[in-house]
């Protein structure tokens, strides 16, 4: 049986990635602890597929919404940054990701994946995890989904969203509406 992670201390992590501006650099959870932000770390099985890339630009198109609710997203799969950047380099209508809002991360040894619960290990990929981690470290969220489901976008900012609450929210909550 799976070991339970929500509601605990998230396995700490320091990867490479390509950055927004496409230069290679390392992003970690403790950085993004450091500066108070919360985390939303994404897992998806590897560049040049066809489902991943409808979620990573979906969640690009939408990143001044988590930036607002001081949150960083890391997209990460177990290729290397040099397919991650020929794929950041390669436009939308030719199954590319054109540009990217946040780092894409390369969890090459796949010690990050193993540590979330989401490799494939016979196949060496990652499922589709989502993990929404507090300024704190602790793991308040995770979903994880096959290879062959997208995640919506809305969803993860209301989870975000009712998280900061600091509230008991009900079914069906919406920002804006009353916690109870």
């Amino acid at each position: 049986m799976a070991e339970r992670m929500v509601a605990k201390q998230a396995p700490r992590f320091e990867m490479d990635a390509v950055m927004a501006n496409k230069e290679f650099g390392k992003v970690s959870l403790e950085e993004n602890m450091k500066n108070d932000k919360w985390t939303v770390l994404f897992f998806y099985p590897m560049d040049f597929t066809f489902v991943c890339p409808t979620e990573i630009t979906a969640i690009s198109d939408r990143y001044d919404e988590f930036e607002d609710l001081d949150a960083v997203v890391i997209g990460a799969s177990t290729d290397t940054v040099h397919t991650h950047l020929a794929w950041i380099n390669t436009g939308r209508d030719e199954n590319g990701l054109d540009d990217v809002a946040y780092p894409l991360a390369a969890d090459t040894n796949h010690q990050v994946s193993k540590d979330y619960g989401v490799l494939i290990e016979e196949e060496g990929i990652a499922l589709r995890g989502l993990f929404i981690i507090s300024p704190e470290g602790e793991l308040k969220h995770a979903t994880i989904n096959p290879d062959e489901v997208g995640r919506d976008v809305d969803e993860t900012l209301r989870v975000l969203q009712a998280l900061q609450t600091g509230s008991l929210c009900p079914a069906n909550w919406k920002p804006g509406q009353d916690t109870l």
